[in-house]
């Protein structure tokens, strides 16, 4: 029976689960799709135009090759219009819609009423429709980036191609998780070493090794906590909710905020069936940062004090270990209302996170928040900087002594603010010091990351004819000429 240009386009159920369907949705290939909707369900470029909000002769340039789509709004209505199932939509790397949506940021305050996940899923309790329709939640389940920009910005060093296992990481994140894990259950020691190794290298700015630990080990953290029961069920939890945080930080230093978005949302669910206050805190801190890297400034900093508050009153004899996540998340709040302009509660957050500096007496490692005095110090040069005030950065980033900081990854981010302090100064033979001595430090903190790379784009259009020749040797060097 012939078609109708009005007609909607009816695709079969089975296309969105052919092999080169979900290949094409991954890696965003408009054009393939097209082409297999054509194919399949019989859909005209007219009737493809019709349902996406797109021209014939838009949708004729795409499946021919000459134009490609680059915008998520265009994605957005492409999947609307041809009524993609939640799996289409995440592998393509957007939200699940309205009706779909079925979990929620923040879990609910008494964990004591939370149910046990069901077997092989880490699911929490469903919002309600008042929560689903609120479109500053919506807008926090969008931008989920395909597997692309991973593997394009992310190389062991400046001439390296796309890293080998991005795909298969962003795979594993966005696999439906009603899907048993493709993975056999591990003993808890095992998977705690694993889990402290992916922390370790990501603190160590090793970002290429931490993606490529990531597609083993989240699918046998999940069936893990499937397997087990009692105590052991709750410790796997505990380690489920880590990984999913590294992998969620190491996304957001990628600037894949989709991505980031869903490993953080697991990080937290995975802390709540945890049971145990101090992880459901540390996953509020990367939930916290999501938040921030969508340009939520002020739910990000509300969040931040929300759940630092309920540590607070939790932790009523404070432990080294509560009283780093305590403050991280304070630090964390600080910097989100540094970025909504919100000068005096900025500088109150941090004013008490550097209290709980000051009680822990010196910088530790615990729960892998490298937190202390030197530590709030460094955020107080982020913070001045978010705030446009370069010479206070310069200030405090002279106080600064690099022996407290056993972190390499928290030595390189303090570089890279003091080059964007100076750069608000306009010292920019400074820099550049700065910049290579974060380089020197840890390449992949500098060669990875798309923030630092727009620094130095901006830098050669501004630059003095003394200057730019070097800083045009550092970014052909890192690979930012591209």
């Amino acid at each position: 029976m012939a078609h109708r240009i009005t007609d909607p386009i009816i695709v079969p159920a089975s296309l969105w689960q052919r092999p080169e369907t979900m290949d094409a949705l991954r890696s965003r290939d408009m054009r393939r799709l097209f082409h297999l909707l054509r194919k399949y369900a019989g859909a005209s470029q007219t009737r493809i135009g019709i349902a996406s909000g797109l021209g014939q002769p838009k949708i004729s340039a795409i499946m021919n090759g000459t134009h490609q789509v680059e915008k998520l709004e265009v994605f957005e209505r492409i999947a609307d219009g041809l009524d993609m199932p939640r799996e289409a939509r995440l592998a393509m790397g957007l939200a699940p819609t309205a009706q779909e949506l079925t979990r929620t940021v923040m879990p609910p305050r008494d964990g004591h009423n939370l149910q046990p996940p069901t077997p092989g899923t880490l699911i929490v309790d469903s919002p309600s429709p008042s929560e689903v329709e609120d479109p500053v939640l919506r807008r926090t389940f969008t931008r989920l980036a395909g597997a692309s920009l991973v593997g394009a910005v992310l190389a062991d060093n400046a001439t390296a191609g796309p890293l080998h296992g991005a795909e298969e990481f962003a795979a594993a994140l966005v696999t439906p998780e009603s899907v048993p894990a493709a993975a056999q259950p591990a003993e808890v020691p095992a998977l705690a070493k694993a889990v402290a190794n992916a922390k370790r290298a990501y603190q160590s700015c090793r970002y290429a090794e931490v993606m490529s630990q990531m597609p083993t080990l989240l699918p046998t953290l999940q069936a893990t906590c499937s397997d087990l029961d009692g105590d052991g069920k709750l410790r796997a939890y505990t380690l489920a909710a880590d990984a999913y945080h590294v992998a969620a930080s190491v996304l957001l230093k990628l600037d894949d905020h989709g991505l980031a978005w869903l490993a953080a949302d697991r990080s937290m669910r995975a802390a709540t069936f945890s049971e145990d206050p101090l992880t459901v805190g540390s996953s509020a801190r990367i939930i916290t940062h999501a938040l921030m890297a969508d340009g939520h400034y002020g739910a990000a900093s509300t969040t931040a004090g929300d759940y630092a508050q309920r540590l607070a009153a939790d932790m009523r004899d404070p432990t080294p270990d509560s009283l780093s996540v305590y403050g991280s998340l304070l630090l964390r709040g600080a910097i989100a209302a540094a970025q909504a302009e919100d000068r005096d509660g900025s500088l109150t957050l941090l004013h008490e996170a550097g209290q709980a500096g000051s009680r822990l007496g010196s910088d530790y490692n615990h729960r892998w928040t490298a937190f202390g005095p030197a530590n709030v110090l460094l955020h107080r040069v982020n913070i001045a900087v978010c705030l446009g005030d370069a010479g206070a950065a310069i200030s405090h980033a002279r106080k600064v002594n690099l022996d407290q900081l056993t972190v390499t990854e928290r030595k390189a981010s303090f570089f890279v603010d003091t080059a964007r302090a100076f750069a608000q100064w306009g010292k920019h033979e400074k820099v550049l010091h700065a910049l290579r001595a974060a380089e020197e430090l840890a390449p992949q903190e500098v060669r990875s990351r798309p923030a630092v790379r727009r620094l130095i784009s901006d830098l050669l259009a501004t630059a003095p004819p003394t200057v730019r020749p070097h800083l045009s040797e550092f970014a052909a060097r890192i690979g930012a000429l591209a």
